[in-house]
C-alpha cells in the first residue's frame, strides 16, 4: 500500500500538427489513409472484454464516397446490452478499490499512444469514417481526446485534494467514491474526442460503464476502445456495445442499477431519456446523474463597429468547418445595415473560394456530411429556403449525393428574423443572415435571445468596448460558451470548458473540473480524537 500523496502535474495542452507539404507528419498520416482504406475490418461487441459477434452487422461507409465499406459492425440485442451490465457490475468492485493513482495512469497511458504511435491511425480513421479533413480530425482524435484523458486525470487528482476543515479535537476528511452501478455512456459521430470521452470520464473515477457508440462512428470509437484495452484497462470497466438506441436504452434505464448517463446526442433523444430515468425512479438504487450535451443554434451577432475581415473569417470558419456538424457550429448571423454590403460582398468572395470533396485532397477545405439521413434532412432546409419568399440564397444552395454526401457551403439571407433557418438547429453547411437597422440594436438582441430554443455558444462582434459590455449583458443566458470577436466554435479543453443550458443540456462543462465531480458520491468522515464520556452538557448544572 502507497503511503504517499501523490500528484498529477498540470497538463500543457497537446499542440496541433500542421500537416504542412514536406512534414512528417503528413506522410504518416497519408500513408495510414491508405492503409486503412484497404483494409475491411469487422468490428465486434466487446463485453467483459470478450469480442462478442451477433450476426445482426451494419457497414462503417465512408461518407465522400458512400460505397467503400471499410467495416462491418456487429450490433447489440436485449441480451447483450443486459450482459454488458452484468459485466459491468460484476466489476464494480474490483475496479473501484484499485488505487485512484492506478486507474488514472491507465488513461494516461492511452493519452500518450493516442499523441504518439497512434496519431495517424486514430487521425486516419477519423477522416475516414467521419469525412474530417486532417486539421479538423488532428484538432479532435489527436489533441482534445489526449487533452481529455490528461486534463480529467489531474481534474480527478485536485478533486481528491479538497478537504474539509477540521476542528479541535477532531478530524475531518472527504472521500470521493465512485457511483453505486453503472454509467452508460451514449456518444455521437461528430467528435472522436467526445466518443472517447464520454466512457472514460467517468471510469477514471471508478465507476463501470456501458458504452454505446453512434451508429456512423462505430469504425472511429473502436479504434480508441482498442487503444484503451492496449494501454491496461481492466475487462469489463467500458463495455462496447453498439446497437440500436431504443434496445441499449430500455436495458438501461429498466435496470435497478442504472447510476448515471452521460450523453451527446439531439435534445428529443436527451429529453426521452429523461423521461424514461423520471418513469423507471422509484425503481433504481439510488437517484441517477443525468448529464447531456444536446443541440443549439449558435449566432454570430455584429456590431456596427466590427472590423469586416476577422467578422467574415469567423463566419467561414465557424458555420463550414467540418461542414457545420458541430453543436457549436455558426447557424444564424445579425449584421448591421451599415456594414451588410461589405460584409455580404467578402462573404461572397471567401466561401466561393471553398473546396470540397475527398478530404484525402489536403486542398480541400469541407468533406461530405455523414451519412444519408443527414443529407436529406440538410437539404430539405436548402429546399424549404430556396421556395421561400422570405429567404434569398447568395451562395451555395447545391446537393450531391452521387459519389458521397456533398452540400455545397450555403448562405441563406432573410428578412424575417423567426425564419425556419433561424430558429431550428440544421447541422449542416447552412448559414443564415439577418441584417438588421443600426437603431434596431436593442431589439434585435431581444430576438437573439427569444428566438431559440437552444443556449449553447455564441460570439459578439465589435471594437466598441461599451457595445461588448452591453451585448454580453444582454444575451448572458444565450450561451454557455460566448465568444468575443472569434467564431463560437473551437473550445478548448481547460481553457474554454464547454457545454450549454435551456434545450442545450445540463451545463456540465466536458473539459473542466466540473464535469469530472458529477461522477463522484462524497462521503465525509469525522473522526473524534477526544470523544466525551458524559451525556451532560454544561448548561445543565445547577446554579
Amino acid at each position: 500500500m502507497a503511503n504517499a500523496i501523490f500528484a498529477i502535474a498540470k497538463p500543457e495542452n497537446e499542440p496541433v500538427l500542421s500537416f504542412a507539404p514536406g512534414t512528417k507528419e503528413r506522410a504518416q498520416l497519408k500513408a495510414r489513409l491508405a492503409q486503412l482504406k484497404q483494409q475491411q475490418i469487422e468490428i465486434p461487441l466487446i463485453i467483459g472484454g470478450r469480442e462478442v459477434r451477433t450476426g445482426n452487422t451494419g457497414n462503417c461507409i465512408i461518407p465522400h464516397n458512400k460505397n467503400h465499406v471499410i467495416g462491418t459492425y456487429h450490433m447489440a440485442g436485449e441480451e447483450e446490452v443486459n450482459a454488458a451490465i452484468d459485466a459491468a457490475l460484476s466489476t464494480q468492485r474490483e475496479w473501484e478499490s484499485i488505487p485512484w493513482e492506478h486507474r488514472a495512469a491507465i488513461f494516461l497511458k492511452a493519452a500518450e499512444m493516442i499523441s504518439g504511435p497512434y496519431r495517424s491511425t486514430i487521425n486516419a480513421a477519423t477522416m475516414l469514417c467521419q469525412s474530417k479533413t486532417a486539421n479538423q480530425a488532428e484538432i479532435d482524435s489527436a489533441c482534445e481526446l489526449a487533452d481529455m484523458l490528461r486534463f480529467n486525470a489531474y481534474f480527478l487528482n485536485e478533486i481528491y485534494r479538497e478537504q474539509p476543515e477540521s476542528g479541535s479535537g477532531s478530524w475531518n476528511r472527504m472521500e470521493y467514491r465512485p457511483l453505486e452501478g453503472f454509467v452508460l455512456a451514449v456518444t455521437p459521430f461528430n467528435f472522436t474526442s467526445i466518443a472517447g470521452n464520454l466512457p472514460t470520464a467517468p471510469a477514471m473515477a471508478g465507476n463501470v460503464v456501458v458504452w454505446k457508440p453512434a451508429s456512423s462512428a462505430v469504425y472511429s470509437s473502436y479504434h480508441v476502445m482498442k487503444i484503451l484495452q492496449e494501454a491496461g484497462l481492466p475487462e469489463g470497466v467500458i463495455n462496447f456495445v453498439p446497437g440500436p438506441g431504443s434496445i441499449v436504452g430500455e436495458a438501461a434505464f429498466s435496470n435497478p442499477w442504472f447510476a448515471g448517463l452521460h450523453f451527446t446526442g439531439s435534445t428529443a433523444t436527451f429529453q426521452s431519456m429523461w423521461l424514461a430515468v423520471a418513469r423507471n425512479l422509484p425503481s433504481y438504487r439510488a437517484y441517477p446523474r443525468l448529464v447531456g450535451e444536446t443541440g443549439g443554434k449558435d449566432f454570430v451577432f455584429a456590431h456596427q463597429s466590427a472590423a469586416i475581415d476577422p467578422l467574415v473569417t469567423a463566419l467561414v470558419r465557424g458555420a463550414f468547418e467540418f461542414q457545420g456538424q458541430k453543436c457549436s457550429a455558426a447557424s444564424r448571423a445579425y449584421i448591421p445595415q451599415s456594414i451588410w454590403p461589405e460584409v455580404r460582398q467578402k462573404l461572397i468572395e471567401e466561401v466561393g473560394t471553398i473546396r470540397m470533396g475527398n478530404i484525402e485532397d489536403f486542398t480541400n477545405f469541407m468533406g461530405a456530411v455523414i451519412d444519408a439521413q443527414a443529407f436529406e434532412a440538410i437539404k430539405a432546409y436548402i429546399d424549404y429556403a430556396k421556395k421561400s419568399s422570405e429567404a434569398e440564397m447568395i451562395c451555395g444552395g447545391n446537393c450531391d449525393d452521387s459519389i458521397g454526401f456533398f452540400i455545397e457551403p450555403t448562405v441563406i439571407v432573410t428578412s424575417n428574423p423567426r425564419f425556419k433557418t433561424m430558429e431550428e438547429e440544421i447541422f449542416g453547411p447552412v448559414l443564415t443572415i439577418y441584417v438588421y437597422a443600426d437603431e434596431d440594436l436593442d431589439d434585435t438582441l431581444g430576438l437573439c435571445d427569444t428566438t431559440s430554443v437552444y443556449g449553447l455558444t455564441g460570439a459578439v462582434f465589435a471594437q466598441d468596448r461599451a457595445a461588448i459590455v452591453e451585448i454580453e449583458k444582454r444575451l448572458a443566458h444565450t450561451a454557455g460558451n460566448f465568444y468575443i470577436n472569434d467564431r463560437p466554435t473551437g473550445a478548448v479543453i481547460a481553457q474554454q470548458p464547454f457545454g450549454g443550458a435551456r434545450a442545450s443540456g445540463t451545463n456540465d462543462k466536458a473539459g473542466s473540473k466540473i464535469n469530472m465531480m458529477r461522477w463522484v458520491s462524497p462521503r465525509t468522515i469525522k473522526e473524534n480524537l477526544n470523544p466525551p464520556v458524559d451525556y451532560r452538557y454544561p448548561f445543565m448544572e445547577q446554579a
